[in-house]
């Protein structure tokens, strides 16, 4: 399956009360790269991230959001999304997102990332939108994005194909640990040994389900 980038999006400093960092700055507002950008395993250079604790780092070093999906937010809210909006650094055209595999592996540009974990919506996501309920919503809908991490540095740009080059055999998907971690419990003996799974997920899957780690 081969789908494309719409734009790549770097975050700008945001100074406000909805920040959850402690210095009360945010990177959630991404705005569009004029040019290629460059991936490093640690993440998109040139973007900032505020709120480290939860942001950032090796299994969470890019964020795609689905230009599709955007557009269903846009008409549910009755107001223009551009990319960024989400918060995403790789804003995608026809790739499915949702139901990316965990493990599953994109050629992008000149590098490799690999599918790894859904985006959980938080108090600074609402906050930015101005949408109080924004995670309920964001929940319910159950189409959250997915976290790369990447396995060959390289440089990408807005029209680049995002071609999926390996999708794991065990068939779970972005869509389905999400809804497993949040609203549908039942779906989460499906995650326990889902291979490429980060292991903070797999210790919470652990924890919910009362499960020893081997």
């Amino acid at each position: 399956m081969t789908g494309r980038l719409a734009a790549v999006n770097l975050g700008v400093v945001t100074d406000a009360e909805w920040a959850g960092d402690p210095s009360g700055r945010s990177g959630i507002d991404k705005r569009p790269a004029d040019g290629p950008v460059s991936i490093r395993f640690a993440g998109v250079a040139g973007d900032f991230i505020g709120e480290r604790a939860h942001h950032g780092g090796p299994d969470q070093a890019v964020y795609a959001y689905s230009e599709e999906d955007a557009g269903w937010w846009a008409a549910e809210l009755g107001r223009a999304l551009r990319p960024g909006a989400f918060g995403e650094n790789l804003t995608t055209y026809a790739v499915d997102v949702t139901g990316a595999v965990i493990g599953e592996r994109w050629a992008v540009g000149s590098t490799l990332l690999e599918v790894t974990k859904p985006r959980t919506p938080c108090a600074t996501f609402a906050g930015f939108w101005g949408v109080p309920d924004l995670i309920k919503r964001f929940t319910v809908r159950a189409a959250p994005g997915a976290y790369l991490r990447v396995l060959r540095e390289g440089e990408v740009g807005a029209g680049d194909p995002v071609e999926v080059v390996e999708r794991p055999a065990h068939g779970v998907t972005i869509g389905q640990v999400f809804r497993a971690t949040t609203l549908e419990p039942e779906l989460l003996p499906a995650l326990l040994d889902v291979p490429g799974l980060p292991e903070p997920v797999r210790k919470k899957v652990r924890r919910r389900l009362g499960v020893t780690a081997a």
